[in-house]
């Protein structure tokens, strides 16, 4: 290299790309939303059609005045209302939930479920020995205790009333004193009502607590039957709107009664 010769040497400064600006969060966004409508509407797409009119009447109505709407009720709303179309599936869940009990092959023939027309009526007959209650008082059994826990951790995750009944059989309680059979009827009932409301059902849900005496016999022609001896609690239709809250209708005729009992009834064969 001759003497007259220069090497010149360029260093560049290296530096960042030019700043893109937030456009690829706008983009971001966009595609997350796409996957959680995705997401819904497979979920829509699997779930039961109660669900589905639920959403569609939110989306319709946010402000919930629709006759098909989603609630805050305790996250539970008309999707997961027992409606009069859904009261048979109801009813297999119960019966389900109550073969899980322990002694339940000792209660079977005393535990009677029946769709009637003012709801899901769940009727827990005496035996002569008295299964239910300490005889002639309102003392619950500890089985009684173990199924109301059972049929009130199912209820208590719908929005429908419930009324509870007791009766009583046609014989008198006493014969002096000021404690009869409504008296005790009342009191079993109520005595059930405060059992259920401590072990599930949510505040307000039971809506009417009878008494009957022995003016609604199960048995007419055998009054003094023990089975006439019964606490009946009914899960109530959930009413529409311009409808009372209860349809209650004291006679049982038209139902469609299931026996625990019959194992082809229990097994849905």
């Amino acid at each position: 290299m001759g003497e007259d010769e220069q090497i010149i040497v360029i260093k560049r400064k290296g530096g960042h790309a030019a700043h893109h600006g937030g456009a690829w969060k706008v983009a971001y966004a966009d595609f997350v939303t796409a996957m959680m409508s995705l997401f819904i509407v497979l979920w829509l797409m699997n779930s039961s059609k109660p669900v589905q009119d639920a959403v569609g009447g939110y989306f319709r109505d946010p402000k919930g005045t629709a006759q098909k709407r989603g609630t805050n009720l305790g996250g539970m709303g008309d999707a997961s209302a027992a409606k009069k179309e859904d009261m048979a599936k109801l009813k297999e869940d119960l019966i389900k939930s109550i073969e899980k009990m322990a002694n339940f092959e000792k209660l079977k023939q005393q535990i009677e479920l029946t769709i009637t027309p003012e709801g899901l009526r769940i009727e827990m007959m005496e035996d002569p020995k008295g299964t239910f209650f300490e005889p002639g008082k309102a003392q619950p059994t500890p089985v009684l205790g173990d199924l109301l826990k059972i049929l009130a951790e199912e209820t208590g995750k719908l929005p429908n009333n419930i009324s509870i009944e007791g009766h009583t059989d046609a014989t008198p309680y006493s014969s002096t004193g000021t404690y009869s059979n409504w008296e005790l009827s009342a009191d079993r009932a109520n005595m059930a009502r405060r059992l259920m409301e401590s072990t599930g059902l949510h505040p307000g849900q039971v809506v009417q607590v009878r008494g009957f005496a022995d003016h609604n016999l199960r048995k007419p022609l055998q009054p003094n039957d023990a089975s006439n001896r019964r606490v009946s609690v009914i899960i109530q239709y959930l009413a529409k709107p311009g409808e009372p809250d209860s349809l209650f209708d004291g006679s049982l005729s038209g139902a469609t009664k299931v026996d625990l009992g019959a194992a082809n009834a229990i097994s849905g064969k």
